[in-house]
């Protein structure tokens, strides 16, 4: 493997071929930060071979606009690779992608043998949590993209969303939006990654517990063009809707055989009152003060 290495002076030349020689030393493989000469590889840029590098498996983002790596690619057949990949050392001439995959890709599409690499060393949890920061720093995320990249730093870095808000510098309020819209039928949140509705209709729709009233709004979205406002209003009445028939159609108990009993007992006509919850409360009626004395003796038998 030949290793080309970004030099503007004799003592990064120095520094390269010595970089080169520690990379393809089998007796020196380093793949620990805690390996000897590690410091020295850690975040030099070096040409990596593209067939040398492998695809990061922990990569959030699932899908590419093929229009978008076409035009990256020509770019670069033009102006170069401007800015490095990240890549990590998993073994002697191989490298695992940590951040750059479209950069990666247009360069295949583009004819390259080689790009530019940051090299970076770290076991797997550190390059998924790498990456995972990396990627949800990016602008062209979809939502459920990021969404996911908060889900997996949970999951399986075992961050609180407290810490994931000082890790990519996003309040937790944010951190928590973008963790609610998984909460959506699947349907949805594939329609809001392919850029049929935004974030903002995503956000509306998951105040709605029930999936299948969830589609059927989303797909009155597509069918009228329904802003945010008009789908938060309608989400709004329908919830709304859904109090006013819950109040109508449960009836609560009247208690009457109940109300009978204690009403004899304490001798006055007593009322019983419940929610929808079952909670409920006793009312003792009193005429006068020595009536409610009276009551109060009861009470103490």
């Amino acid at each position: 493997m030949k290793l080309k290495f970004y030099t503007k002076a004799k003592k990064k030349q120095a520094l390269g071929r010595g970089l080169s020689a520690l990379l393809n030393d089998p007796e020196q493989d380093i793949k620990s930060v805690e390996d000897e000469n590690a410091d020295k590889v850690v975040g030099s840029i070096v040409e990596l071979e593209l067939a040398h590098i492998e695809v990061n498996p922990f990569q959030p983002r699932s899908s590419f606009n093929e229009e978008h790596l076409e035009e990256l690619a020509s770019s670069i057949r033009e102006l170069g690779v401007i800015q490095p990949i990240t890549a990590r050392k998993i073994d002697r001439n191989q490298y695992q992608l940590v951040s750059g995959e479209r950069r990666f890709r247009a360069s295949k599409l583009a004819g390259l043998q080689t790009i530019p690499a940051y090299i970076r060393i770290a076991n797997d949890q550190e390059a998924l949590e790498m990456d995972l920061v990396e990627n949800i720093q990016r602008q062209d995320l979809d939502p459920i993209e990021i969404a996911l990249s908060y889900q997996r730093l949970i999951d399986e870095i075992d961050l609180t969303q407290e810490q994931m808000s000082s890790r990519v510098g996003k309040k937790r309020s944010t951190i928590t939006n973008y963790l609610r819209l998984l909460k959506l039928d699947p349907i949805i949140q594939t329609g809001m990654r392919d850029g049929f509705v935004t974030m903002g209709h995503g956000r509306a729709l998951v105040n709605i517990d029930d999936s299948k009233t969830q589609i059927k709004i989303y797909q009155k979205i597509l069918k009228d063009k329904l802003s945010v406002r008009a789908t938060e209003d309608l989400v709004r009445q329908h919830n709304q809707k859904g109090e006013t028939t819950q109040k109508t159609d449960v009836q609560p108990k009247s208690f009457s055989v109940e109300k009978k009993h204690i009403s004899k007992f304490f001798g006055t006509k007593v009322d019983i009152k419940v929610n929808q919850k079952g909670n409920g409360r006793i009312i003792i009626p009193f005429a006068s003060e020595e009536d409610l004395n009276r009551i109060h003796e009861l009470l103490n038998k």
